[in-house]
């Protein structure tokens, strides 16, 4: 990585030099040469992103507030500089080396603007953006509360809420697209930083016309015995209840396997089959043709905040985990089969981030 370049300018700078500053080798005053210097730089980077993002010169230059040319000529001086085509001048489309650059752009413009917010919130009120993943089953409960409370807590704080799967979410946090995530515990990442937020009781959903409909509560090797929408078996979510299943000496069938637990909800919900999800995919407030079963020799789930450990997180995601901790303690109990404490958490395993 030393040894590569990115022209500036003027004299080109390593790209170590750009990994240096966003890990905070650099001074302070290091640091404000360096991000000057980068100007003409960042305008080529976020060019290439822009048409990353709206596919056309035309709809990149829009979203830039400036005309075709100029996006064109930045890009022709990155090609130069790295000696290869990053865009398909016929589709428009980003070729295999341009999304490679592309990703790591995005992750350089990030910095540089956390870098900015973080600097400029040392004396003043946190501001700044945030950019953080969250379970859809969560996000229904908790979002609401938590966007109200960094309104009136942190009103410098923009938030942009990604709303995935543990499955989808865990990459884009790797990646640099998203700066944190509220994901299904345990992550077996080691360039991730986890902490336990809540657990929550997994059960039994079906239709009222289910053969299962009946029961108000279900054994795993009574359940063994009727074909089940799961998760699919890559999933912590998949491998929990099998491990449980197999402590009883028995296996789950699986009808289907989803990837995404609202659309597991959904499907059971419309007859489809019966599932195996969190509690809070089935809020208390909600009505309908449909049945909870417990299945008490199911663990709960434990829903957590994960973060990368390098680069930190700028100060507006540090401040956001503050206040979801806050939010938690006050709402989480409140939601049916949500449990908030440290007596909650089946893990022994904790590597808390630091807030």
């Amino acid at each position: 990585m030393g040894s590569s370049r990115i022209g500036l300018g003027g004299s080109p700078i390593r790209l170590l030099d750009i990994s240096c500053l966003i890990s905070g080798y650099y001074s302070r005053r290091t640091a404000r040469y360096l991000v000057s210097f980068f100007v003409m730089e960042l305008r080529q980077l976020t060019s290439l992103l822009a048409i990353a993002d709206h596919g056309s010169f035309s709809a990149a230059a829009k979203s830039l507030g400036t005309v075709q040319s100029n996006v064109s000529a930045h890009i022709s001086r990155l090609e130069k500089d790295l000696g290869t085509t990053l865009i398909d001048r016929h589709s428009g489309q980003l070729t295999d080396e341009g999304l490679a650059v592309a990703e790591r752009a995005r992750r350089i413009v990030h910095e540089m603007d956390d870098i900015a917010s973080d600097i400029k919130a040392r004396d003043e009120e946190i501001v700044g953006e945030t950019r953080l993943g969250v379970l859809g089953t969560t996000a229904r409960w908790f979002m609401p509360r938590l966007l109200t409370s960094l309104s009136h807590s942190q009103p410098g704080i923009r938030t942009i809420v990604h709303e995935g799967s543990t499955s989808s979410l865990l990459p884009r946090l790797a990646n640099g697209t998203i700066d944190a995530a509220i994901v299904h515990l345990p992550v077996d990442d080691p360039e991730l930083m986890t902490q336990p937020l809540f657990a929550e009781d997994m059960l039994l959903l079906a239709h009222s016309k289910h053969a299962l409909a009946s029961y108000d509560t279900i054994s795993l090797t009574e359940l063994a015995a009727y074909p089940l929408l799961l998760p699919p078996r890559s999933t912590a979510f998949r491998r929990i209840v099998d491990r449980a299943a197999a402590n009883k000496g028995v296996a789950l069938q699986a009808q289907a396997e989803i990837d995404g637990v609202r659309l597991l909800a959904s499907l059971a919900f419309e007859g489809f089959g019966a599932a195996i999800v969190p509690a809070s995919a089935i809020p208390g407030w909600l009505k309908g043709d449909f049945v909870r079963i417990a299945v008490p020799e199911l663990p709960r789930r434990v829903v957590g905040w994960a973060q990368r450990r390098r680069p930190q997180p700028n100060r507006a995601t540090r401040a956001t985990l503050l206040e979801a901790q806050l939010v938690i303690e006050k709402y989480g109990t409140r939601q049916p089969g949500v449990y908030v404490g440290k007596g909650a958490f089946p893990l022994a395993r904790n590597t808390e981030p630091r807030a």
